[in-house]
């Protein structure tokens, strides 16, 4: 017997919510392109990206952690107290390479935190991480106060703000496809990745099934504590400074780029290419903002507008689709 082949539905294909990110990608290219003659310039798109790579990295474990059910509105404050711990201990004498894995490690323990908060004692993920984001950047502020940290070698700063030698392509670019491939393999086509649909989806049928929801999640948070880490040491490379203000709304920007790339606020769908156009794409429209000299207040006020959109555009398209499968059986 030959196996039934689905036919091709060119309608269904193009109406992924992948291919409406590119067309808005190419939409907001042409507007900025309209409003500066050299943003097409592969040295200024190549620059563009230091602007929103630190927060990108954090969208990769933001993803898992999203589809898994859960919230973690911590990352920004683990990235500054990471890179916190990590300046006063290059400040005290130690190297900054050790001090750099300080933070990683330091924000590891942070994630375990997080993860406990939410498994073991039970409290959802939206109220641990809003607790613990008020404790990891109070602790922030009370060792670094209004002071920063600067004089970092020059070896460190050439990660964050540095080229591939002989090339413009930025180095924290290729980190965050290094990073990307692997999270996005993990996500879509190994066990792990299918648990965490699984766990998202439906948290006592994964239960039920002998998926060890509590140890999966805590592992996702610690992840993610590791990576909000790693952006606050290559955002303190790009800047050459540590303080206790870097980045107050990145947990809002980040949260905006994997909503916006399809990933549902409910949890159990989603993909990480979606999550790395939308990251793309929300460069672009601030890249556009600065070139109309749009104060930053102004560009947080949009990002809120994008964050409500992006929850209601996928749940529109889905009704389409939902409508045309309806007509289809009739």
């Amino acid at each position: 017997m030959i196996p039934y082949k689905k036919p091709f539905d060119p309608l269904s294909f193009f109406l992924r919510w992948e291919w409406i990110l590119v067309l808005l990608i190419i939409f907001i290219s042409i507007i900025n392109s309209n409003l500066s003659p050299y943003f097409l310039d592969f040295s200024n798109l190549f620059d563009m990206t230091f602007n929103f790579l630190e927060k990108g990295f954090i969208t990769l474990p933001m993803t898992y952690v999203i589809i898994s059910g859960n919230l973690d509105f911590s990352v920004a404050d683990i990235l500054a107290l990471s890179s916190c711990i990590m300046g006063l201990a290059f400040e005290s004498g130690m190297s900054i390479w050790l001090s750099a894995g300080l933070a990683l490690g330091l924000g590891a323990i942070a994630g375990l935190i997080n993860g406990n908060l939410i498994t073991r004692l039970k409290i959802p993920s939206f109220a641990a991480t809003l607790g613990t984001a008020a404790l990891y950047r109070g602790l922030t502020w009370l060792l670094l106060e209004n002071r920063g940290v600067t004089g970092f070698p020059e070896e460190f700063t050439l990660i964050g703000r540095g080229d591939i030698p002989g090339t413009e392509i930025p180095i924290p670019l290729v980190l965050f496809f290094l990073l990307f491939i692997p999270a996005a393999i993990f996500l879509h086509r190994s066990t792990f990745g299918r648990y965490v649909f699984a766990i998202g989806g439906n948290k006592e049928v994964s239960r039920f099934s002998g998926i060890k929801n509590d140890k999966i999640i805590r592992t996702i948070f610690i992840i993610s504590g590791i990576i909000s880490a790693l952006s606050g040491i290559l955002i303190s490379a790009r800047f050459g400074s540590v303080r206790a203000d870097v980045v107050p709304n990145a947990t809002l920007d980040v949260v905006t780029i994997v909503v916006l790339g399809g990933v549902s606020i409910a949890g159990g769908s989603g993909t990480l290419i979606g999550v790395a156009l939308s990251m793309f794409l929300l460069g672009i429209v601030k890249y556009g903002l600065n070139l109309m000299n749009i104060p930053p207040q102004i560009q947080i006020v949009i990002t809120g507008l994008l964050l409500i959109v992006s929850v209601f555009i996928p749940q529109i398209v889905n009704r389409i689709k939902k409508r045309k499968e309806e007509v289809k059986r009739k």
